[in-house]
């Protein structure tokens, strides 16, 4: 758990480094999601890790926040939030709140099941999934800002997810 937390505060602050000099203008270029600007793939990390918190430490109320975002338009409610305030305002909330995450984190139980959206996930896999949504997102962020990323073995999580979900995606579409 130590290890995925640490990379995941590893990729955090590499997306943090592409971000942080940021002027207003390229906090609204437009990136290859389409309708979405670098603003928002903050945002909706942001977004996220606070659901992740909220999972933790509450999943009463994470299932009626999950409840509300799937009833109010599901991913599109997680970008709102950053488009209403300044580049420098939702890069020091997104800091903020991703480190409070890493800090709860690191004191989960290995083992425990985590609700999120669809099945409950197990702690190591739900770390998994916010670094693999990082690296996803930053990834976006990097090429609308014309950014080279250079691989790190970081990704292996990455790929240890995604192989792992694949039966699921079968299972899912039938």
């Amino acid at each position: 758990m130590e290890r995925i937390c640490d990379d995941l505060r590893d990729e955090l602050a590499d997306l943090d480094a592409i971000v942080a000099g940021l002027d207003e203008t390229e906090w609204d270029r437009p990136t290859p999601a389409e309708g979405w600007t670098v603003r928002d793939q903050i945002s909706h990390l942001w977004f996220f890790d606070q659901r992740a918190v909220m999972a933790l430490t509450d999943p009463d109320a994470f299932a009626a926040d999950m409840e509300h975002l799937l009833a109010g338009g599901g991913t599109d409610l997680s970008v709102e939030p950053g488009r209403s305030m300044s580049g420098t305002a939702l890069l020091d909330s997104w800091r903020g709140d991703r480190e409070a995450l890493l800090v709860l984190a690191r004191g989960v139980d290995p083992s425990s099941r985590v609700p999120w959206y669809g099945p409950a996930m197990g702690a190591r896999s739900f770390i998994t999934a916010r670094l693999m949504e990082t690296w996803a997102h930053g990834q976006d962020v990097a090429d609308a800002l014309g950014v080279r990323r250079t691989p790190t073995a970081r990704l292996q999580h990455v790929a240890h997810i995604g192989v792992r979900a694949r039966p699921f995606s079968y299972a899912i579409r039938q």
